[in-house]
């Protein structure tokens, strides 16, 4: 809330300031109406001969040029709980700053607990890998013996035991041959004893039977064999087979089984060990982050507080102190390495062209009167100030940095300063105000006063150092130029020098525009000679007329005069 009334406090005393300035300058204009010849005696300046200084002058602070920035490095926001006064002087790894570290003990605490947690879950995980191994080998040894034995079953079948019941079945045969044989003998002889009436009837019905029982015997040996042949043989081989393939497939799916159970294992333990080095590295994190709490200074030196140093952009900056919430990153403490000093300032945009590394510099000290130091430019931002952007959009400065030479005795950080960049010292050079110089299409001109006439002249333009405009060509010595050239004139000179031009484009007549800098010319409005000042502003949007607030506003009080001698030329 008190950010907050601060800033509309600050809004509304810019709005004072400006509907003051606003009042002035009308006033200004309404009350310095003269007639035509006076104006035109007055506003005359004699081009003159002599030394010229283009310099850029900018106010900035002073800083040390070499020091340690000591920042918060504790996540988030905390509380500082103690605090070196401001100037006094440390010896090295002296506490300087503590930070309020209690709620990180009690994150450690829970953080050993975790750790201690992961390490038994690694240590599970690690002898699980151990024993899923094991299993898996003695899996795959089992199964590889199973297949072993599958194809030395076949083999055995194939050449042991088919062979031998095959020759079993041949031997039957054989015997039932011969038993055949001799039954059909005795058949055959005991029919013939029948005939002789040696042996009787039933007798020889025994011998024939006995012969019917031989067939019998035989043909079955026959069948026997045919069958182990035919059948048994190839029923026997095709399951010993396949035998021999269901342990094959069983073998590559223990292999597979443990392979994976080895991948599975292993993973869970990669797991479980990057969980316990993570558990780790965040106990380590928030050890770091107590040692951290208390911040000690990497070398002697004297302190000076950050919030004084550097100050705020929004102006409502607290000043360091204990008790007091700092963010992560936050600057608190500055302490100067050496004697050696610098000068910050911000150089508008308008001016950035005409300086460089290495541009010799004026320093004056506001707090040590009388005094001067001397220095260069050391280091130009490549991007503008942000802050000075967030404040005003329009407005780009880039900050800049000049090392102080010498001694700089006296000099203390955050003193302000001015400092004069010289860019080129002129020992004869021609010069006229920069007001006195406007530019007609692209070219730069003068309008030179010769008794009651007046002759517009273009010029070679040199640098200007805000005030004067160096005259490289183009205009002598003694010539008196008009400081309010008539633009309406200029206008009208530019038009019919185009007029062979006309109709090609619907634009509007281009506009003369003062030359105020060479790096940044702004287009000044040309009137013509049927359109007053008084009815424009009346036929102003509102767009229109905050934006001449605003460019009267950042006007210097050269600008200013220059347009009000401008509306005055125009009748208003």
């Amino acid at each position: 809330m008190s950010r907050k009334r601060n800033r509309i406090r600050w809004i509304l005393v810019a709005v004072v300031a400006i509907a003051a300035t606003v009042a002035v300058g009308a006033t200004m204009m309404n009350g310095s109406r003269r007639n035509d010849a006076g104006d035109n005696d007055a506003a005359v300046f004699a081009a003159r001969r002599g030394r010229l200084t283009i310099s850029v002058t900018e106010s900035g602070t002073i800083k040390a040029l070499d020091q340690r920035i000591l920042k918060s490095q504790v996540e988030g926001q905390t509380t500082i709980i103690f605090l070196v006064p401001e100037g006094n002087f440390v010896e090295k790894d002296e506490l300087v700053i503590e930070l309020d570290g209690s709620k990180l003990e009690d994150q450690k605490v829970d953080q050993f607990i975790r750790v201690q947690n992961a390490e038994a879950a690694f240590i599970r995980a690690r002898e699980n890998r151990e024993v899923v191994k094991s299993q898996g080998e003695s899996d795959v040894s089992a199964a590889k013996l199973d297949y072993q034995f599958a194809q030395e079953d076949v083999k055995q079948y194939l050449e042991g035991e088919y062979p031998k019941l095959l020759m079993e079945a041949e031997s039957k045969i054989t015997l039932a041959k011969e038993e055949l044989k001799r039954a059909a003998e005795e058949v055959d002889w005991s029919a013939t004893l029948l005939q002789e009436k040696y042996i009787s009837e039933s007798e020889h019905e025994q011998n024939k039977l006995a012969h019917k029982r031989a067939e019998l015997d035989h043909a079955l040996a026959v069948v026997n064999r045919d069958l182990l042949h035919d059948f048994t043989y190839k029923r026997t081989v095709t399951e010993l087979e396949s035998d021999v393939d269901q342990t094959k497939m069983a073998l590559d799916r223990k292999i597979r089984k443990a392979r994976a159970d080895n991948v599975q294992a292993k993973a869970d333990l990669i797991a479980k060990e990057a969980e316990f080095r993570q558990q780790q590295a965040k106990l380590a994190k928030i050890e770091d982050q107590i040692a951290k709490t208390k911040i000690r200074a990497p070398i002697a030196g004297m302190v000076v507080y950050a919030t004084s140093a550097k100050g705020s952009w929004r102006g409502n900056a607290e000043p360091l102190d204990e008790g007091q919430s700092v963010r992560e990153r936050q600057e608190l403490i500055y302490l100067p390495t050496a004697d050696a000093m610098m000068a910050e300032i911000k150089v508008h945009e308008s001016s950035l062209a005409k300086i460089s590394l290495d541009l010799p510099v004026k320093v004056t000290i506001n707090a040590l009167p009388g005094r001067n130091f001397t220095g260069r430019v050391s280091k130009i931002a490549p991007l503008p100030d942000a802050a000075s952007m967030w404040l005003n959009p329009d407005l780009k400065v880039y900050s800049t940095q000049i090392v102080i030479d010498g001694p700089n005795r006296g000099l203390r950080t955050g003193m302000s300063c001015q400092a004069q960049i010289i860019i080129e010292r002129l020992d004869d050079a021609v010069y006229v105000p920069v007001q006195a110089v406007v530019r007609v299409g692209s070219q730069p001109t003068v309008y030179v006063k010769k008794g009651e006439n007046v002759e517009a002249r273009s010029v070679e333009l040199g640098l200007h150092n805000n005030r004067m405009a160096h005259i490289e060509s183009g205009l002598e010595e003694g010539e008196r130029v008009w400081l309010t050239p008539q633009l309406s004139a200029a206008t009208a000179k530019l038009n019919e020098s185009e007029s062979d031009e006309e109709g090609k484009d619907d634009a509007p007549a281009t506009e003369a525009q003062p030359k105020t800098s060479d790096a940044d010319a702004k287009p000044r409005e040309a009137a013509s000679e049927g359109d007053k000042p008084g009815r424009r502003s009346e036929s102003m949007t509102p767009q229109q007329r905050e934006e001449m607030r605003k460019r009267f506003q950042n006007m210097t009080p050269q600008q200013r005069e220059q347009m009000r001698k401008q509306f005055q030329g125009g009748g208003q």
